[in-house]
């Protein structure tokens, strides 16, 4: 491994992540970069549970969200334990899978049927939260090593920060763009019914919590509508 080279691609890597315009693409940035830093790596993605149902993000290949179906399934694999945050382990790789192997034996069987080599699991993680699991995939055995799982580390580190900012970023964008719309909508409803600014407030949070409909969405219907439907 040529650490120079490496570092300079991980800092262009890291500044093109911080550049992207939202989650999503910055999600397929961390893939892309993970299958053009990481010697050996054919295919990469983000595995995200939701409960024990899988999620797959950003995926370059077919492969990757197979192999995802797969360890949602079973509920085991490298990457299935690694986005669950088992206490004290962060990284997790399996070498060959032409071999056995003790600690996920139904995967590796049915997995080696998918055409995958070797794998490397990384938690993608702040202080604060748990985003999931980078997915790092090789179609040969025996092919990530020691250096290999420190350059995925390296590349997981700096990809949760990106990640965790754009979806910061994205939530805000989200939360301006409601408080707009219930503003737009409370105007609506003074304007057509000549109540005030808090009745109209309270009337949207009413039929919202009637009809079980989040208050962004009854507001985004005044607005389209001109007034409540029904």
């Amino acid at each position: 491994m040529d650490w120079e080279a490496f570092a300079e691609r991980m800092a262009t890597m890291a500044r093109d992540l911080l550049a992207q315009e939202s989650v999503e693409a910055t999600l397929d940035r961390i893939s892309a970069s993970a299958v053009d830093i990481v010697d050996g790596c054919d295919a990469a993605g983000i595995l995200v549970l939701h409960g024990n149902r899988v999620e797959s993000l950003a995926p370059t290949d077919g492969l990757v969200v197979r192999s995802d179906r797969l360890q949602g399934r079973l509920r085991e694999g490298p990457c299935f334990d690694a986005a669950r945050r088992l206490e004290g382990e962060r990284v997790f790789r399996i070498k060959d899978f032409t071999e056995p192997e003790e600690r996920w034996p139904d995967f590796v069987s049915e997995a080696r049927e998918l055409g995958i080599g070797s794998m490397m699991g990384f938690l993608l993680y702040t202080e604060q939260e748990n985003l999931g699991a980078l997915n790092l995939y090789s179609r040969h055995p025996a092919v990530f090593t020691k250096a290999s799982e420190t350059a995925g580390w390296l590349l997981a580190s700096h990809a949760a920060v990106a990640f965790s900012s754009a979806r910061t970023a994205d939530q805000l964008q989200q939360a301006i763009q409601t408080r707009h719309t219930i503003g737009e909508a409370m105007g609506i409803l003074m304007e057509r019914l000549k109540i005030s600014e808090d009745d109209a407030f309270a009337l949207i949070r009413r039929v919202s919590q009637e009809r079980n409909v989040k208050l962004r969405d009854i507001a985004r219907q005044i607005c389209e509508s001109g007034g409540i439907d029904g």
